[in-house]
């Protein structure tokens, strides 16, 4: 991207660092912002923002559910991959209230763990889930539907350099591990594995920053590939945007080793990837004194 001067290039080994140094909880992926009203508005837009797109997601009757299931939905489970996904916010917040099953993708060794803790627990939790050092109550709500085995979330650490959507476990994912699926499972109905059956959406949230220009062109051709549906498939991407004057731009954090691109500088690596932008939003309401965050939906 054109710039006045190169910037460095994010490494990944010092990122994990960076990361493994926070706490496993809201308040740690998010920042400091995870105790205020920052997790419950971001999940909201998030939801609203996939559902003015898909409308079949809405699960109670409104204006904007369609009378009739798009064709190849009616008969399927409904299936979202959550990359970078931390502890398993958004996930829990958003993708499990519209989608079936969810594969999280993560690969800070802590967070992971916090998140299939938090996965497991939800297998027997009623009312909230224990442990933990989350100071969020909204935090420790169960998953829904794991308990009652309708939905299920699959839980695999690698880092998005590695990191094949369209073959999870083989290719050039073979340095991810499948630590754990809890919820639904369909061995018990006798049905083939599904983690190599594709995606309806592919949700990048706060975790594209850790990825070089190169990488990201690279992931998300792979993501694109990964879509089940090229028509109705969507790869959302929701992050930070730094100021620009004209032309792409990018700011480089050393704490965390990661870029903050502008606006046109994501345009630009859309394109690069063969990706059209279908829907871009910024997200209202969060703090001042944040950067902008976008939404964009990618096909």
């Amino acid at each position: 991207m054109p710039q006045s001067e190169p910037l460095p290039e994010p490494d990944v080994e010092d990122g994990i660092k960076y990361w493994e140094s926070q706490p496993a909880s809201y308040d740690g992926v998010l920042g400091g912002f995870g105790n205020g009203s920052l997790p419950r508005v971001d999940a909201l837009g998030s939801r609203q923002f996939l559902m003015h797109l898909l409308p079949e997601l809405c699960t109670v009757p409104s204006a904007i559910r369609p009378l009739h299931v798009p064709d190849g939905l009616a008969n399927r489970r409904t299936r979202a991959l959550d990359v970078g996904a931390g502890v398993g916010r958004v996930t829990a917040d958003v993708l499990l209230h519209l989608f079936a099953d969810v594969v999280l993708v993560e690969p800070v060794e802590p967070f992971i763990a916090e998140a299939v803790r938090r996965g497991r627990a939800s297998e027997t939790a009623a009312s909230a889930i224990a442990g933990g050092t989350e100071e969020n109550p909204e935090a420790m709500a169960p998953w829904k539907g794991i308990r009652d085995k309708a939905k299920s979330v699959t839980f695999i650490q690698a880092t998005l350099q590695d990191f094949d959507p369209a073959r999870p476990t083989s290719g050039a994912s073979s340095k991810s591990k499948v630590l754990a699926r809890v919820g639904y499972d369909p061995a018990d109905d006798g049905a083939v594995d599904d983690l190599d059956s594709g995606f309806d959406v592919v949700w990048c949230q706060w975790c594209l920053g850790a990825l070089s220009d190169p990488d990201l062109v690279a992931f998300f051709r792979r993501s694109k590939a990964a879509l089940r549906d090229p028509s109705r498939g969507l790869i959302v991407v929701k992050e930070n945007l730094c100021s620009e004057a004209g032309e792409p731009r990018a700011v480089f954090d050393e704490s965390d080793s990661s870029l903050t691109r502008s606006d046109l500088a994501w345009k630009q690596a859309f394109s690069d990837a063969g990706l059209r932008v279908i829907h871009e939003q910024v997200q209202h309401g969060f703090p001042e004194g944040l950067y902008t965050v976008k939404m964009y939906a990618l096909r």
